[in-house]
């Protein structure tokens, strides 16, 4: 069931009314329902795998709660760990383990060809075994207690609004929420509705007008010329963001409207001034995953500068396996965290890293060249392959004066894509539902009628998935 469907629209509705009428020690019974009923609309089947992940790291974290010290725990830890990457690994990189290998075989002459497995992937899988992980973590190192409630632990792990594509929350943060008894709110119902309006309209008339010109540009290169090329290459940008922005904003007013707050996953990442600043606004939930339970217990910054170094290596590297099955993400990755250490470096040398007042020259030159940087990154993330992007980048600088196609950009695109990044300078460490609120009734409900008006008017008759659901 996608956010942005005929089918959510009428399955909320339903959840937040049936939510409020009941008592609220039933509350967490029908959630749960909802919730599984919202998973097993994409494969029935695959509701068995957080079943079985939710009654793992429950029974674990109970048991590491009653042993005394880390060296009795830690074989529970190991189950925990075992038993949610196990499962993370056969569905999502037993493949790309198999090719590797397969080729590698291959190179020295050994006759041996390794099975590949056929089924989809689980919606999602990445973002709950993350979030039912960090409990495990949590609750070995004596910071989170066990969840005795067997029902409520099987809630936080699969709660609709970010089980698919996050934000990834912590235990310690949503499970309190949702054991609360919440009354309905006026304010709770507009600014969640506020969100979801407009997390559909830069999913549905921003990233899906966008996808369509970007798919011309990675399906056929060579027929495009280098300027049409770096256009799709800027484009992806706001495709990519504009998508996965869209549905974190849907699934933190969809939350909302029953009084839970989930983090924001995103503050303006593209007008970051480094890379490092970037990591911090862009997919918040999980770059702060990764210091938390990797980047910490590395070390972090507490190590000698070489082990450091080799920290951040590790850190961006996992992040770009955990997007994704091919080396192209491992490709992605790695190029940030040598950019995240070459502009330490740089920083250093030449006082960057000095606080600039907010929209300056320097903040806007330095944001325009982050922009950059991560556009041409983003590549690697687009791209099928590996030869795929060296092609991009390769034809990128070549096909100035070739072109045997036209890339044809309908001028509502471009007015509603100035819209979109007019909108987010304006909102610059703010949120929209809290912004929105303070403007004028007339401007408000401007904002809101073009909203509306493009939605319907502009929004394709396709429902595209959210880029992230792949993860």
């Amino acid at each position: 069931m996608l956010f942005n469907t005929i089918d959510y629209i009428l399955f909320l509705p339903v959840v937040i009314i049936v939510y409020y009428l009941i008592p609220h020690k039933f509350r967490w019974i029908f959630l749960l329902a909802a919730s599984y009923y919202f998973y097993m609309s994409w494969k029935v089947e695959y509701i068995f795998l957080i079943l079985f992940s939710t009654l793992i790291d429950y029974l674990c974290g109970i048991r590491m709660e009653k042993l005394p010290d880390k060296k009795s725990r830690a074989p529970w830890l190991i189950l925990s760990l075992f038993t949610n990457l196990g499962l993370l690994f056969f569905f999502k990189y037993f493949n790309f383990a198999s090719n590797n290998l397969n080729l590698f075989f291959q190179e020295f002459g050994i006759p041996q060809d390794l099975p590949l497995m056929k089924f989809l992937l689980p919606v999602g899988i990445s973002f709950y075994t993350f979030q039912t992980l960090s409990y495990s973590i949590d609750v070995f190192y004596g910071r989170q207690k066990a969840e005795r409630h067997l029902g409520y632990f099987a809630l936080y792990v699969s709660f609709f609004p970010q089980l698919v594509a996050g934000p990834i929350e912590r235990f310690s943060r949503l499970t309190p929420q949702l054991k609360e008894k919440h009354t309905f709110s006026y304010e709770n119902l507009a600014n969640g509705l506020r969100l979801i309006l407009y997390g559909l309209f830069i999913k549905m008339v921003i990233a899906d007008n966008l996808s369509g010109i970007v798919d011309q540009i990675y399906s056929s290169p060579a027929k495009y010329n280098s300027l049409d090329i770096l256009t799709g290459i800027f484009l992806y940008s706001f495709q990519i963001y504009s998508d996965f922005y869209g549905y974190s904003i849907i699934a933190i007013g969809s939350a909302l409207l029953m009084g839970i707050k989930i983090m924001d996953n995103f503050k303006t990442p593209y007008l970051s001034k480094n890379i490092a600043e970037f990591w911090q606004r862009w997919h918040i939930s999980l770059s702060t995953w990764f210091r938390d339970y990797l980047y910490f217990p590395l070390g972090g910054n507490r190590v000698a500068k070489s082990r450091w170094v080799i920290n951040i290596l590790i850190v961006f590297i996992a992040s770009g396996f955990w997007h994704g099955a091919n080396w192209t993400f491992i490709i992605w990755g790695s190029l940030y965290g040598i950019l995240y250490l070459f502009e330490n470096v740089l920083n250093r040398k030449l006082g960057l890293k000095k606080k600039h007042p907010k929209f300056s020259a320097v903040h806007i030159i330095l944001a325009l060249k982050t922009f950059i940087f991560v556009s041409f990154i983003w590549v690697f993330f687009r791209s099928q392959s590996f030869n795929d992007a060296i092609n991009i980048f390769k034809l990128l600088f070549e096909n100035w004066h070739v072109s045997t196609a036209s890339l044809s950009i309908p001028s509502s695109i471009w007015i509603f894509l100035f819209i979109f990044i007019f909108s987010d300078i304006v909102l610059y460490n703010k949120r929209f539902d809290t912004w929105i609120d303070r403007l004028s009734y007339i401007y408000r409900w401007s904002i809101y009628g073009v909203m509306i008006f493009a939605i319907i008017a502009f929004a394709g008759v396709e429902n595209f998935p959210f880029i992230y659901f792949q993860f």
